[in-house]
């Protein structure tokens, strides 16, 4: 339904969560990434008690999204995909120091 009523190159990932309830599972991991797999979708399971998962399937999904603008499936000056880029921002100018060495006055860590 997701890619019928919007861009049809659209990233979508199928979660399969509560990941660590194995014992109360409902579907195999393996008809999940069946499903996915049929459905062009990206497929991962996540615990959020465990946190399982959970950054990872972020990353994935900026991944995708961020390889479909590199391949040219995304404009990303044009905001209709979805994608829309914040303001970008020069690094500042390095102040010189002025106690002319070590870490304190010198803008380092």
């Amino acid at each position: 339904d997701a890619r019928q009523h919007s861009n049809s190159n659209m990233v979508i990932m199928l979660i399969g969560n509560k990941s660590d309830l194995e014992a109360r599972r409902d579907v195999k991991k393996e008809e999940g990434e069946a499903f996915a797999r049929e459905h062009g979708l990206i497929f991962m399971e996540t615990s959020a008690k465990t946190a399982a998962n959970v950054e990872e399937a972020f990353i994935n999904t900026a991944k995708e999204i961020y390889q479909k603008i590199q391949d040219g499936v995304f404009d990303i000056n044009n905001e209709a995909n979805g994608i829309k880029i914040g303001p970008q921002h020069s690094p500042s100018p390095s102040l010189p120091s002025s106690s002319g060495g070590g870490a304190q006055g010198s803008g380092c860590c």
